[in-house]
């Protein structure tokens, strides 16, 4: 099937055409919240509920950046959106922290001059097994080290270990293991502390330290000129 398309990955404009955007984008996060639910600590339930307004929100926010595979059929012209992945940041040290329990090492900020989140990394099933998600984030990493004026990123995920094709992916990327993060930090380090449910702090599904928390460094050209 995928011979049948040609991929283009792109940084989204948070200004231009952003009408156009936000109705792919919807379209494209809704599929995913749908056909893999537990690849997302949000829920179909939840963002199909979302106006236009939300939408736009989330496409325009200040502090992230979300980079899209658009897959485009050979003789029709029309492009798809089939994956994505968003990076959220710069964080404050605040932003980045966890408790010492979670095992991830202590940030000397003065070593890493911008702290980033990367999350939502998704490809629809039927473009799956060619190496989308791989060309994605290279595209936000080199975001990164193109364009960001820092020295260098320091960039972080976290992942359930059930997900090991994603897991393996993110090793081959040059990320590594360092710690274990509830589905609470996860969330909050996502941008999305207002999903969490007010009782969320008694509740094990949320507070159990199960997820994989991974970085990787990426040095920046523009910090070095």
């Amino acid at each position: 099937m995928a011979s049948d398309y040609t991929y283009t990955f792109f940084r989204i404009s948070q200004t231009e055409q952003l009408a156009a955007s936000v109705a792919q984008y919807r379209k494209l996060r809704l599929k995913a919240l749908s056909t893999s639910p537990d690849s997302f600590s949000s829920t179909h339930e939840i963002e199909s509920g979302f106006g236009d307004k939300v939408w736009e929100q989330r496409l325009s926010e200040k502090g992230k950046e979300t980079f899209i595979c658009a897959a485009s059929h050979i003789g029709s012209g029309t492009a798809e959106w089939v994956g994505q992945v968003t990076l959220r940041g710069p964080l404050t040290q605040d932003e980045y922290d966890l408790p010492e329990e979670s095992g991830q090492p202590p940030v000397d900020p003065d070593a890493h001059s911008e702290q980033w989140q990367m999350l939502s990394l998704y490809n629809l099933p039927e473009h799956r097994g060619h190496g989308l998600g791989k060309r994605l984030c290279l595209e936000a990493l080199r975001y990164l080290e193109l364009e960001r004026p820092a020295s260098s990123s320091l960039v972080r995920l976290m992942v359930k270990p059930q997900n090991t094709a994603t897991v393996g992916l993110y090793k081959s990327l040059g990320f590594e293991e360092v710690g274990r993060c509830t589905l609470a930090e996860a969330v909050m380090a996502n941008g999305d502390a207002k999903l969490l449910p007010e009782d969320y702090a008694t509740r094990s599904e949320y507070t159990t330290r199960g997820g994989i928390i991974m970085t990787r460094i990426v040095p920046g050209q523009k910090g070095e000129a």
